[in-house]
């Protein structure tokens, strides 16, 4: 039972698992692309994991992958309450639908969205608005706006698409979200300890980076550009092609189910609740926060920052849900049996997603540092003779590889940053040089961090953001990753080509950011085809 023991101790001492840390999310996400059996391959790589943890010894690795692993991630608060947030937006969607507030939406937004084009550019324009969190952006906008992009013809691929790329992109962009805090603390966690931890501001770096973030960026104008152009590629362009020679869906209101009680009211008030709820929460516990914290300003930045999001959102999707219910009594006269019932069937349609999301965290915690420390790995691939001008593309594939690996762009820029600025700042200023915070070798190599986390997370199966866009969207998992991956790749490409290429040898952000926006225009006039046109054109 020992050999695989032995053989660890020998070739990797000091419990470094070294290439062996990557097997588990390869066999997990391999799996899932070959099988289409998402929540069986998650199995398999957490099982492993634990046997390499186990020394080869089967039984151990069972108990380990019971007990440590599985139990441990269910456990976790703060996944619990991603749980409870996320059953009760199920019940919340539930509610609405039975009581006609969704059909009620769609109708209202129907005359600004009469085409595919303005349906895509709807659902953009939500995201957008969605700013505050992720989680939030994916399961309102993939739930509310499905009943319309199903009457445009728009595919439930393209719809996960759509929600999947305004989700962490925006959150991880807004001076105001639950993201803020999480990044600024990663910027200053890799500051300290370097010659510029005293000077340098970690909210300054953030700031600067945000023009540098380029696959963030490009990916946010990818959209509309192919929303306007009405140009698809790849496996999206054989999935748009098949809503739009599907059969058309008629709406809801038009069969009379629901006898004229169809009102905004009934689904625009729980999700208004459900918003300002969120922001007041996260806005008092962050002041509750900060409010004994002589050192650190009250600023809106930092109220929100050091709020609970997590707490905020369980709060927020309850209020919603109530508030739901009690216009499904007042406003659509409906009876507490079949708002119990809508809520349960809402519900219980998200328990899928729970366990993907479960055993998603449960693989990503068994490749941290504690255990086999995939990212430490590939984070120390960094440390050798590299030139200095390169470090933004090596960093930025770097990151995206981590994040794809272990399905999480926060613990990627956790691994990442307190790696990447002391390397950056050491290859920028060896021996006694200072280096400037300004230096835009630095600040796009932070931003590489923080694109790349997203870029990895976007394209990665395991990825809890991936789970709840496909899952919100009505979409097939893999589907969504097999029809999304093109698009992210093509972004990608031309983040390392006209991004961090030309930034690592001297050309300004302001000249590479409408040269990248520019090729995917080119791209997808030259590659992109319209869903209208025979397969011949």
């Amino acid at each position: 039972m020992g050999w695989l023991q032995q053989i660890l101790t020998v070739a990797f001492p000091q419990d470094s698992y070294g290439g062996l840390s990557l097997v588990p999310p390869l066999v997990a996400i391999v799996l899932a692309i070959a099988t289409h059996r998402v929540v069986a391959s998650l199995l398999a790589g957490i099982f492993v994991g634990a046997l390499i943890l186990a020394g080869g010894n089967p039984f151990v690795a069972i108990a380990s992958t019971l007990e440590t692993h599985l139990w441990a991630s269910l456990s976790d608060g703060d996944h619990l309450r991603v749980f409870v947030f996320t059953l009760l937006m199920g019940a919340l969607v539930g509610v609405m639908r039975r009581s006609g507030g969704m059909e009620a939406i769609v109708n209202g937004i129907a005359p600004l969205a009469h085409s595919r084009c303005g349906g895509q550019l709807t659902v953009w324009a939500l995201g957008l608005i969605v700013f505050f969190d992720d989680y939030a952006n994916s399961l309102l906008l993939g739930n509310t706006m499905r009943p319309l992009t199903d009457r445009l013809k728009i595919s439930r691929e393209k719809l996960a698409y759509l929600v999947d790329s305004t989700a962490a992109p925006v959150s991880g962009l807004a001076l105001v979200s639950t993201w803020v805090a999480g990044e600024i603390g990663y910027i200053q966690d890799g500051l300290n300890g370097t010659q510029l931890a005293e000077s340098a501001s970690a909210f300054e770096l953030f700031i600067a980076t945000i023009p540098y973030r380029f696959y963030v960026v490009w990916a946010l104008i990818m959209v509309p550009l192919v929303a306007i152009l009405g140009r698809d590629f790849g496996s999206m362009l054989a999935a748009e092609r098949r809503a739009f020679r599907a059969q058309l869906v008629p709406a809801l209101n038009d069969t009379g189910s629901f006898d004229g009680t169809s009102r905004w009211p009934n689904a625009v008030v729980p999700v208004l609740t459900v918003v300002a709820v969120t922001i007041t929460l996260i806005a008092s516990t962050g002041w509750g926060a900060i409010a004994d914290d002589n050192t650190t300003e009250r600023t809106l930045l930092n109220i929100f920052g050091n709020g609970d999001s997590y707490l905020a959102l369980v709060y927020g999707s309850l209020a919603g849900f109530m508030i739901a219910f009690l216009l499904g009594r007042t406003n659509a006269r409906l009876k507490s049996t079949e708002l119990n019932a809508a809520a349960f069937e809402g519900a219980i349609q998200v328990l899928p997603a729970l366990a993907i999301l479960w055993l998603a965290w449960a693989l990503s915690g068994i490749t941290k540092a504690d255990y086999l420390g995939t990212g430490e790995y590939l984070g120390q691939l960094l440390v050798g003779a590299v030139d200095v001008r390169w470090m933004p593309t090596i960093v930025f594939l770097l990151a995206s590889i981590v994040a794809f690996s272990t399905g999480t762009s926060w613990g990627t820029m956790g691994i990442l940053m307190p790696l990447v600025v002391p390397t950056t700042v050491q290859l920028l200023a060896p021996g006694e040089n200072a280096a400037t915070v300004h230096d835009p070798i630095l600040i796009g190599a932070i931003a590489g961090v923080l694109a790349g986390a997203i870029f990895g997370d976007h394209c990665s199966p395991i990825s809890d953001t991936t789970v709840l866009s496909s899952q919100a969207s009505g979409c097939d998992h893999v589907a969504h990753v097999r029809t999304q991956m093109p698009y992210a790749l093509l972004v990608a490409a031309i983040s390392v080509i006209c991004g961090t290429i030309p930034i690592g040898f001297g050309v300004s952000v302001w000249l590479v950011l409408p040269t990248g926006i520019a090729v995917m225009f080119i791209f997808l006039i030259a590659f992109g085809r319209r869903c209208e046109a025979t397969e011949r054109d």
